[in-house]
This record gives structure tokens, C-alpha cells and sequence, in this order.
């Protein structure tokens, strides 16, 4: 049977998890149900685009407690998401968990509730993504990673083995952290950047190598 799941954030971002949701299903008979999205407040343009896939936008994230539904958050910026999960917590409803059927999840890894993998993702071993981590288009995560809560990982992005990555970070476009490399908490990677040495809490690295 199908588990009811709601989208939280109806932007373009939202509607690629809607993306994720739908491959899942197809690929392994029908696990969710995409019950419509949550919005606080949705633009007009992202409105006509959800009846373009055909999905309704429900109302509010508040709305969540009235639904018997798992939630996904479907909004790219880390700090946002956290402050949105932390909302939704309070409601007591479950958060899922996606995997793209074209992404690449190896043996041994720990993946917490709200993960999100994209497409074209690898993940190879003895990886721990914590609650709602999102790792894009593209993007590869080496063994022994561990990246805590609400880490955003873009497309093409590349963090080696045995590197450490703190809560709410951003890694951007296209960048690059070698072995064994930390990243502090709310720091920023800038795309493609090649992080080379650890980068401080709080702090936006850039260029290659990132300073």
C-alpha cells in the first residue's frame, strides 16, 4: 500500500523532490502517494506550474498537523529547511526518506529521515547523511563522509572520503573537498571551489583552493 507524502515547498526545488518521488514509483511499484504540496505563501507562477503536473497545493506548512502523511521538504537552502523542520517537528508527523532509482547508494551507509538523493548521485560506503541532507544531480560522496543535519550538496559537487561536514552547510556547483578535509557549521563552499584545508564555522570559502 501506498504511504500518503506531502511536499513542503512548491518552488522549482520542490518540484524536482516531486521528480524524485515520481521515478521512485515508477521503479519500484508505488510507494508513495503524493498527496499535494505545503506552502506558506506560493507565487502564481509556481502555482500554474504545479496544475501543469498536476498536483494541488493544499495550503500551509501548519496544515501538515491536520494530515495523516509523511513530509519531504523540498526547499534548497539548508538553514531555511532547518528552521522549517524544526516547525514541522512540533507537528509529529514522519519525515520520508528518497532515493533516485538512478543514483548509486553503496554498502554500510547510515541515512537519516528526510534524506533526499538525487539522480546520477553516488554514495559509496560507510556514509552518514544526517536528517534532511540533500545530495544533488550528480554529486559524490566518498567512504567514511559524514555529514550532519540539513547539508545541501549541489549538482556535480565532489566530497572526498573521510571528510567531516557540518550542520546546515552548503556545498556549491561543481565544488570539490579532498580527503579528510572538515567543514564547520552554516559554513558556505562557493561552486567550484577545491577545498584543501578545513574551513571554519560560519565562514564562504571560493577559488581554487578555496579561501
Amino acid at each position: 500500500m501506498s504511504e500518503p507524502v506531502v511536499i513542503v515547498g512548491c518552488g522549482g526545488y520542490g518540484r524536482e523532490v516531486f521528480g524524485v518521488i515520481s521515478a521512485v514509483n515508477d521503479a519500484d511499484g508505488g510507494p508513495w502517494k503524493v498527496a499535494g504540496f505545503l506552502d506558506d505563501a506560493p507565487t502564481e507562477s509556481n502555482l500554474r506550474c504545479l496544475d501543469r503536473l498536476g498536483v494541488a497545493w493544499l495550503g500551509p506548512g501548519s496544515l501538515l498537523g491536520q494530515l495523516d502523511a509523511h513530509y519531504v521538504i523540498g526547499i534548497g537552502d539548508p538553514r531555511i529547511r532547518a528552521d522549517v523542520a524544526a516547525k514541522l517537528d512540533e507537528l509529529g508527523r514522519p519525515a520520508g526518506r528518497l532515493i533516485h532509482p538512478a543514483a548509486t547508494v553503496g554498502m554500510a551507509n547510515d541515512l537519516a529521515d528526510g534524506v533526499v538523493v538525487f539522480a546520477g548521485a553516488r554514495i559509496t560506503t560507510n556514509v552518514t547523511l544526517g536528517r534532511h541532507v540533500h545530495v544533488n544531480l550528480n554529486a559524490t560522496i566518498g567512504h567514511d563522509a559524514v555529514l550532519t543535519g540539513f547539508v545541501q550538496v549541489n549538482p556535480l559537487a565532489a566530497i572526498s572520503g573521510n571528510c567531516t561536514i557540518g550542520r546546515e552547510v552548503l556545498i556549491g556547483t561543481g565544488a570539490s573537498i579532498i580527503q579528510g578535509r572538515a567543514v564547520g557549521d552554516r559554513a558556505t563552499v562557493g561552486a567550484n571551489a577545491c577545498v584543501v584545508r578545513d574551513v571554519s564555522a560560519g565562514t564562504t570559502v571560493k577559488g581554487v583552493p578555496a579561501r
